[in-house]
């Protein structure tokens, strides 16, 4: 009965659902605004399926935004421009260097280490990227690395942005999803750091084959106390952070909340950060949050009309009726992440396809969770990935590289993180071992 269910809904479906759907993703193709083409797509739906009223657009509209979580998004933005206009970036970056920089290519690896330690604080990985790379990148040549190998490098490292918690990815799939954001953090703690673990080893492997790094200082205690000393201020931050979270003291807004309080303040008392910098970090947190906020808005809308026309069960009984192997619907489902993430930044790809795709992970066996932490670190992947690879364009605007030539470079690392993303699909414990 279920399966004829099924069939009668896709049936249904005619020119009044897949003309929209066709001017949607013609719009996106085009370059017009994601919320501008996911709000056009989702009136002409409902115009012309008639399956719920208009109205319903605009209380979901505002109903998609009113979320406390929400709050968390700028917040941690806002925290990340703090950190880097404070100088306490610089500090957390010496303490990686402290820590890993006497291993054999000891200055590719703290660079790596120096992104996970901005992505516990920014989670945000452009920002990260950018960050990050201003202060080494020129380091890493000077080192030995050509200079699209350096680029690769602290791009793959900046695609922890998303992956360790505190991470805006995980807030906004929360969101759509309806499912705790503290909960995905704990979650995401493993995977986020085996993604950050496969960049150090890739790295490795890389200096193996061509050497880049021809000399390293060697490992001192002492340098490395006083080096965690000086930065006192700036590691405190991401102790806050995650230690209020998962201790039960903060929810992620009110952490976020913290987080720029204690970081502004930090600033304010070492003089690197003057009164006049607050305006500039405000504008630069509304500029980001402007793109994603209304990607949000609209996704609640897109996701009652799809339900309505049982899209998400359609989908499922397609797929069912093509492979009832569940190593092969897992396997589909991350080709489509890695091809949706080449082509599309995360938020978007997040609402359109996490309410599409979370029926059938479940049915082939994921929870929630599971699918959320998988579809987070496969969409990773499309930060180093033409043609969007948005971390690749940010690392080449700091250094007029080829975008294509940091590509090839990047390509290894690629490879690295896929494998854990197939470690995540298939070994559940990494990403539920916390859930209780």
């Amino acid at each position: 009965m279920e399966f004829l269910a099924i069939q009668q809904a896709a049936a249904t479906l005619d020119w009044t659902f897949y003309v929209p759907l066709t001017v949607l993703i013609a719009l996106i193709v085009l370059g017009v605004p994601i919320w501008v083409s996911i709000g056009l797509g989702t009136l002409g739906m409902l115009t012309f399926t008639e399956t719920l009223p208009q109205s319903m657009f605009g209380e979901a509209l505002f109903d998609g935004i009113d979320a406390f979580a929400l709050i968390a998004v700028p917040l941690f933005i806002l925290t990340g421009d703090a950190l880097v206009r404070s100088g306490l970036s610089d500090k957390l970056l010496d303490v990686a260097e402290a820590s890993v920089g006497g291993l054999r290519t000891g200055l590719g690896n703290s660079t790596t280490l120096g992104c996970g330690f901005f992505a516990c604080i920014s989670g945000s990985d452009a920002a990260g990227a950018a960050a990050v790379g201003r202060m080494t990148i020129h380091r890493l040549v000077e080192r030995g690395y050509p200079l699209p190998a350096a680029c690769a490098l602290v791009a793959s490292g900046a695609c922890t942005g998303i992956l360790i918690p505190p991470s805006i990815a995980y807030i906004v799939i929360g969101l759509v999803l309806g499912m705790s954001a503290s909960t995905l953090f704990l979650a995401a703690a493993i995977p986020g750091v085996m993604v950050m673990m496969s960049v150090m080893i890739t790295n490795m492997v890389l200096n193996r084959l061509h050497g880049f790094e021809g000399e390293r200082a060697p490992f001192s205690w002492r340098r490395w106390l006083a080096t965690v000393w000086d930065a006192r201020w700036a590691l405190f931050v991401p102790v806050v952070i995650l230690g209020g979270i998962y201790s039960g003291i903060f929810t992620p807004t009110e952490a976020a909340s913290v987080a720029v309080v204690v970081v502004v303040i930090i600033g304010l008392y070492q003089g690197r950060l003057g009164l006049g910098d607050i305006p500039r970090m405000l504008e630069s947190s509304a500029r980001v949050c402007g793109v994603i906020v209304p990607i949000i808005a609209v996704s609640l809308p897109l996701a009652q009309t799809l339900a309505s026309l049982d899209i998400p069960q359609t989908l499922v009984g397609g797929i069912g009726s093509l492979t009832d192997s569940s190593t092969v619907i897992i396997l589909l489902m991350i080709g489509i992440l890695i091809l949706a993430g080449c082509v599309m930044e995360t938020t978007p790809n997040i609402v359109i396809l996490s309410p599409l795709l979370l029926p059938l992970a479940q049915s082939v066996g994921m929870n929630e969770f599971h699918f959320a932490i998988l579809m987070v670190t496969t969409l990773g992947l499309g930060f180093i990935t033409p043609p969007l690879g948005l971390n690749l364009f940010v690392v080449s605007g700091l250094t007029r590289c080829s975008v294509l030539a940091i590509a090839r470079y990047a390509f290894p690392f690629v490879l690295g993180m896929l494998l854990v993303v197939l470690l995540i699909a298939f070994v559940p414990w990494l990403s539920t071992w916390g859930l209780g």
